[in-house]
């Protein structure tokens, strides 16, 4: 069975597969999703409002979690601070502009949310931004993932419909080479 028959197959399940990983994560899933809109499978502005939702949703507990406990989280996981440290420079010298832009910066995209929380921000103004963030991070990942069927649709044709789970199996094993390999590195010798 091919992804694309998953989705099908579950449709509106599908869109609440999308909010609760975007909560957590997600730039794959809406990807994947993004191309299966491309194919007619599910609506592309409702996969966008679903991966929007989470998106803003999941960024706001974090913040909401960095600004009641991130001290004592961060004696508890002390291996945090250098990420936390990076994000809240980066808020300090950009300020609007890394709040808008936090979700696309590979590496410390997972701690900002939770680092603007120990800042001095007020949390109406991060959520306010945060909101107009997570609309831009969802239009750019859906449509990207939109854009990218239909490159491959002209590219490979009628061979583009193959691609499905073993392609999705293949990123799968490649996220997880990259996340072992980094925590073998951050292993003290």
């Amino acid at each position: 069975m091919q992804i694309f028959d998953l989705i099908q197959e579950y449709g509106d399940l599908f869109y609440a597969i999308v909010a609760v990983w975007t909560f957590l994560e997600g730039e794959t899933i809406v990807l994947v999703a993004g191309v299966a809109a491309r194919e007619g499978l599910i609506d592309l502005g409702t996969l966008i409002a679903c991966a929007w939702g989470g998106s803003f949703l999941g960024d706001q507990l974090y913040f909401y979690v960095g600004r009641r406990y991130g001290a004592q989280l961060l004696r508890r996981w002390p291996r945090m601070q250098g990420s936390v440290d990076k994000a809240l420079s980066l808020l300090e010298r950009y300020s609007t502009g890394f709040i808008l832009s936090f979700r696309f910066v590979y590496g410390i995209r997972n701690v900002s949310s939770f680092a603007m929380g120990m800042s001095s921000i007020a949390w109406n103004r991060f959520a306010m931004l945060n909101f107009v963030a997570a609309g831009l991070w969802a239009v750019s990942f859906a449509g990207g993932g939109y854009l990218a069927g239909a490159a491959l649709q002209h590219v490979l044709g009628p061979l583009a419909e193959g691609i499905g789970l073993g392609l999705l199996a293949a990123l799968v094993v490649a996220v997880l080479a990259v996340n072992i390999a980094k925590r073998f590195r951050r292993r003290p010798a």
